[in-house]
This record gives C-alpha cells, structure tokens and sequence, in this order.
C-alpha cells in the first residue's frame, strides 16, 4: 500500500519525466553535413536543437555515400546546414531523394573563396572548401548558423543570438591563441607537407606554407611514381616536417618520413573532429590540438 510520502514522489517523478519529454518535444530537429559543422550549429543551437550529423568523427566529408538513414534526417529536419564551396558533392541528390522542407543555410556564405589546383586534374583551379581551417572564417559560419537558426525557429532568435555572441567570444580568444603559437616559430621553418590540401586558409590566416604532394588526392591511392616526387620535393625544398591526418592512410607519409629524414609530425585535424574521447572532439579542440602539433614538430 501506498504511503502519502510515496504517493507524493510518484507525483513528483511523473512531473519531472512530462517536463523532460516536453523539452525534448520543444527542440527543432536539424542536420549538419559533417562533424566540425555540427560542433558549430550544437554551439549556437544549445539546448534548443537537436543535431544530426551525417559524415562523423574520423570520417572522410569527400568521398562519403549518403545512406537511406540519411534521407529520412533531412526529411524530419527543420533546418540543414551545409558547407558549401563544392565540399559535398553528394549533397544536391540527397536533398532530392529526401524531399526535405528543410530551411537549407550555406554556411560558407559570404566568405571569400580560394583556390588551389585540382589534385585531380593538374592545371586546373578548384575552390578551396575548407574555409572553417581560418577561425576568422568560423565567425562568419557561426553567423550564418545563427540567422539560419533564427529563420527555422524565430521565436527563440533571442537564444539564438546570445548563444553565438558567447562562442563567439570563445573564438576571439582561440584566433589570438592560434596567432600567438604560430609567432613563436621561425618563418623559415613554418612549412609542412601533408596528403590532403586541406589547409589553405590556415596558411593564409597565419604565415604557413602547407605543402600537398602534387598529383596526389585524399581519395586515391598514390602510385610509386607519386611517392618519389614527393620525396624529391621534400628534399628540394627542405621541408622539416611531414604530418599524418585522421582521414587519410597514415601508410604514405610514414614511407616518405622515413625516405626523407623529414621529421614524422603528429595527426592533424582537418576535414573531421576526432571521436568523444579524443583530442580534437570540438571545434576549439581541433585547432588547437592542431598548433600543438605544428609547435612541437617546427619549433627549432
């Protein structure tokens, strides 16, 4: 039999799991295209989305199949957030398959494009889709969630807005870090080589000079005649350090390591957050882990 006190905690347990069901019917479902975009929209969004990602941690945004899982995302989805600048390929026949109403937000918007060679096809320019590696560049992406957000949802704008002031004052002191690391190694020896021409931004944001071997994609397995001329341009250009990425095969640069003497860096973060547990499970994190890496492998 039931006392009154345990009827009372029925009652208050009852409450608390109604209030709960209610906040969780309250978020607006939205899909983010891949990890680190995703980390921005949970960042902006708080607790007022729930987010979807479609290409995860470690996962390579270039050469992803979207799934039937997916196209039902985009179906319930209220807003989608997406890249832009050519990243996701796929992206244009899932939005069709899906028959989403989804607000679609190009996170890149307003940002100036670069451009850099087709590692596919030599002489020719392509954009550079990895405007994020720039946090001034972020700043513009967490504006464009922001609005995005505030035009899916306007009633919590208001949310909205305070929650992208706040990471954005996490991304001030994240941008003078980044500066602050990379001034303190020598010009002559900011230069690395890595598998993927993933960094382009960063390169322009901060004084570095990241080499891609020529020839040579994130998606294709290099040929012997490509792993020569790499290590031919690492000695004719001197370059002191060759770093891994987590979403390539970590196989090549090793080889090329050990071929040239070029200091073997540590994993670098480019298209994707690393899992929970990891050291680039965040935005923020990645970055920085990031400048570590290059800190410690270019520091003279």
């Amino acid at each position: 039999m039931l006392t009154r006190r345990g009827i009372l905690l029925l009652t208050g347990w009852a409450g608390l799991l109604c209030a709960s069901r209610a906040v969780a019917q309250a978020r607006i479902s939205v899909v983010a295209t891949f990890s680190i975009l995703g980390d921005l929209v949970r960042n902006v969004g708080g607790d007022e989305v729930e987010v979807a990602t479609l290409v995860g941690a470690n996962a390579n945004v270039h050469v992803y199949s979207p799934t039937p899982a997916d196209a039902k995302s985009l179906a319930a989805a209220k807003a989608v957030f997406v890249n832009g600048l050519g990243l996701e390929g796929w992206l244009t026949r899932l939005i069709a398959a899906s028959g989403t109403k989804a607000t679609v937000v190009v996170c890149s918007d307003g940002i100036r494009p670069l451009e850099r060679e087709d590692q596919q096809r030599v002489g020719h320019e392509v954009m550079d889709p990895h405007a994020w590696q720039s946090v001034a560049n972020a700043k513009i992406y967490v504006a464009n969630i922001r609005d995005g957000l505030s035009r899916a949802e306007p009633s919590k704008k208001d949310v909205y807005y305070a929650n992208a002031t706040s990471y954005l004052s996490k991304l001030d002191a994240l941008e003078k870090e980044v500066s602050e690391v990379i001034g303190e190694i020598s010009p002559e020896r900011r230069k690395i080589i890595t598998t993927h021409a993933a960094f382009g931004y960063f390169a322009d944001a901060y004084g570095m000079q990241f080499i891609s071997p020529e020839g040579v994609s994130s998606d294709a397995e290099p040929s012997a005649r490509d792993v020569a001329e790499i290590i031919a341009q690492i000695k004719k250009q001197h370059i002191p350090a060759v770093f891994l990425e987590n979403v390539v095969d970590p196989r090549l640069l090793q080889e090329i390591a050990g071929e040239t003497g070029a200091k073997m860096g540590g994993t670098l973060y480019s298209d994707a957050l690393s899992e929970a547990n990891g050291p680039a499970a965040s935005y923020i994190e990645l970055m920085r882990s990031n400048i570590r890496q290059f800190a410690k492998a270019l520091k003279s």
